[in-house]
């Protein structure tokens, strides 16, 4: 037999369908049956659930056979509820094989619909299910195929039932995310017009920058990786954001510009400070420039502080002024308190001199040591700063005490005070004599009311008269 010969046999019995062209073999629509990885989820797309693939359908041929007719010439008839259709015809062959092609299309399509059964079950997404079922139906609707297709009828019924009640969850899941997505949208819009309405003059700048990063970077999340809201709603949300943004960053350049205008004014303060600071550091005139850089520091206090890089800076150099002359005045002192370590040893012992006289006795003679005293004192000269406040403590208490005992003599010594105490020592003992004899009388005429009345007030004066005559022997 030639190559001719042998095309011509194979062409004779390729199966024939009536007004339908012919079928692809059962190894091609095998090809052709989708792949766990043709299923399963899109680059960027929400995960899908993995289906595993199911056994193939297979159809015993017997079974085949109670929904079939098959001629002689490889005809096949498809008997549906005791009606007979046309398939298609497999020329060439016996029965059996032309049966069994025909039964390979049916069990491919119910392979294929086991296998939607399955991703429905693991809430595959209804749509792309949807569009397979499609198809499916209309190859089960053309009836090119043996089997029980009343039964495919009917699964593929059940599936799209279950499909409309999968579509419309969906839809409702898919307006539930709308929505979350819409008011997250929204929060981050509100919190970014929040603060971009704040006070420029309050606000943290470096934490609210912050946020505001974080809120787009959450913006840029949503937009990438949420649902669509539609175009008018996210261009709507989008201007306001960008709006808040905007005015944020606006009033951000506004405040760092003022500040650095600030910044720029203190400094110029402080600097013009630390020039006269550093004029009077090598001045000798230790208590004028002293009290000059006392005045300093308090404009230094009071000024505005520069930015803090230029603040320590400044403050350093007018921190170094300062201590260039105190350092000075304190070795000029350290060389003045060392000359003044003799004078120190002369006044302690005059000092302790002074201190002998407490308490005073003789005021005559404790004045006239302390005269002497007070003229060696200063005769004697400076003493050590450390020491001086000691020093005029000490001497001052022993010049108090002397003037208090002066005061008291001179107390008792004032001749008014002495001559009035003299007077009312007369007119006490006259008031005395006359009590006395106002109770004699009483005694004498037996009145005991004035007896005892007489008795008080004589009792009564003569406690006055001991007083007074202990006052007049102070001032003898």
């Amino acid at each position: 037999m030639t190559d001719s010969q042998k095309s011509d046999e194979t062409a004779d019995r390729i199966p024939t369908e009536t007004s339908r062209p012919a079928t692809p073999s059962p190894a091609a629509l095998a090809a052709r049956r989708p792949s766990p990885a043709a299923v399963g989820p899109r680059a960027g797309s929400p995960a899908q659930p993995v289906v595993a693939v199911p056994a193939a359908h297979s159809t015993p041929l017997e079974e085949a056979a109670r929904f079939a007719r098959v001629e002689e010439d490889g005809h096949v008839f498809l008997i549906v509820d005791g009606e007979e259709s046309p398939v298609g015809q497999f020329p060439d062959a016996s029965k059996e094989e032309a049966l069994a092609y025909f039964v390979r299309k049916y069990d491919d399509v119910a392979s294929q619909l086991l296998l939607l059964e399955q991703r429905m079950q693991v809430k595959a997404p209804a749509a792309d299910i949807h569009k397979t079922l499609k198809h499916l139906a209309q190859q089960v609707a053309e009836r090119k195929m043996v089997g029980d297709i009343k039964a495919l009828d009917a699964r593929i019924a059940a599936l799209e039932t279950s499909l409309q009640e999968a579509e419309a969850a969906e839809r409702a899941e898919a307006e539930a995310a709308k929505a979350r997505e819409l008011a997250a949208r929204e929060a981050i819009v509100a919190e970014a017009e929040e603060i971009a309405a704040k006070d420029p003059a309050a606000i943290q700048w470096k934490t609210s920058s912050n946020r505001m990063n974080e809120l787009f970077d959450a913006w840029k999340t949503a937009q990438k990786n949420g649902p669509r809201l539609g175009r008018s709603t996210e261009d709507s949300l989008w201007k306001r954001f960008r709006s808040a943004r905007t005015v944020f960053d606006r009033h951000r350049r506004a405040y760092f510009s003022q500040l650095d205008s600030e910044n720029s004014s203190a400094k110029a303060a402080k600097e013009a400070l630390i020039a006269r600071a550093e004029e009077l550091a090598t001045s000798t005139d230790w208590g004028n420039t002293a009290a000059e850089y006392r005045q300093l520091m308090d404009e230094w206090k009071a000024s505005k502080r520069a930015s803090r890089k230029d603040d320590d800076a400044l403050w350093a150099r007018f921190r170094a002024a300062q201590d260039k002359f105190f350092a000075a005045r304190q070795a000029a002192n350290e060389v003045i308190d060392e000359e003044f370590a003799a004078n120190l040893v002369v006044k302690e012992q005059l000092l302790r001199e002074a201190q002998a006289l407490l308490p005073i006795t003789d005021l005559n003679s404790a004045r006239k040591a302390l005269q002497s005293i007070r003229e060696r004192w200063e005769d004697a000269g400076k003493v050590p700063r450390a020491d001086m406040g000691r020093m005029e403590a000490g001497i001052r208490k022993v010049e108090e005490a002397v003037k208090a005992a002066e005061d008291e003599h001179w107390q008792r010594s004032n001749p008014e005070t002495k001559a009035r105490t003299n007077s009312a020592l007369s007119q006490l003992e006259a008031t005395i004599a006359s009590l006395e004899q106002d109770l004699a009388d009483a005694e004498k005429a037996g009145n005991a009311r004035k007896i005892a009345e007489a008795r008080e007030a004589l009792e009564a004066r003569q406690q006055w008269l001991e007083m007074l005559r202990k006052s007049a022997q102070d001032f003898a």
